[in-house]
């Protein structure tokens, strides 16, 4: 314990009976589901209870409303995101009465098109999909790795069945 509480997971966790027990080594049990509270034990004494503490800087009621706003919005945005990403895809037609070479309803002119197509090169797809991703590093030089062998030329190939010698060549070609 400190001088602020508990600290445990990156979070502090304080309780009125904590008071005149800095320093004091603990032992924590929680519930793996709810980490709004937790048991504090003592270390010296096997199984006695010290008591609860509880988590210092729980958000309040109205910013807890706030983030699941927030969390309901944006679903409702991507989706609507994707249901307009699909009506773009699709390519209608005008109505005909009689046989014709089917026409586009909406055409588009280049500039669109270039517009378009420039916005979409703009965006890094792998940076919207793993926004936390981190590059895995080389391996140490211990593990064994792949060996690269050079790729034949065109030439060098061989028939079924037929061996070939370091050079390239026929067994005992080289030998003559």
């Amino acid at each position: 314990m400190s001088w602020n509480g508990i600290s445990w997971r990156r979070r502090a966790y304080i309780a009125p009976w904590m008071a005149g027990h800095v320093g004091m080594r603990v032992r924590l049990r929680y519930l793996p589901h709810y980490d709004g509270r937790i048991e504090v034990f003592s270390t010296e004494e096997w199984g006695q209870h010290l008591g609860s503490a509880y988590l210092a800087q729980a958000a309040t009621l109205e910013q807890r409303r706030a983030l699941s706003s927030v969390r309901e919005k944006k679903p409702r945005q991507l989706k609507a995101d994707l249901k307009a990403a699909e009506k773009l895809r699709k390519t209608r037609y005008t109505a005909t009465t009689t046989a014709a070479v089917p026409r586009p309803r909406r055409t588009v002119t280049s500039s669109q098109a270039e517009a378009e197509i420039a916005r979409s090169r703009g965006v890094d797809l792998a940076a919207r999909a793993l926004p936390d991703l981190i590059p895995p590093r080389e391996p140490p030089a211990s593990w064994a790795r792949p060996v690269v062998r050079p790729r034949r030329a065109a030439g060098a190939q061989t028939d079924v069945g037929q061996a070939e010698t370091a050079d390239g060549g026929p067994p005992g070609a080289a030998d003559a």
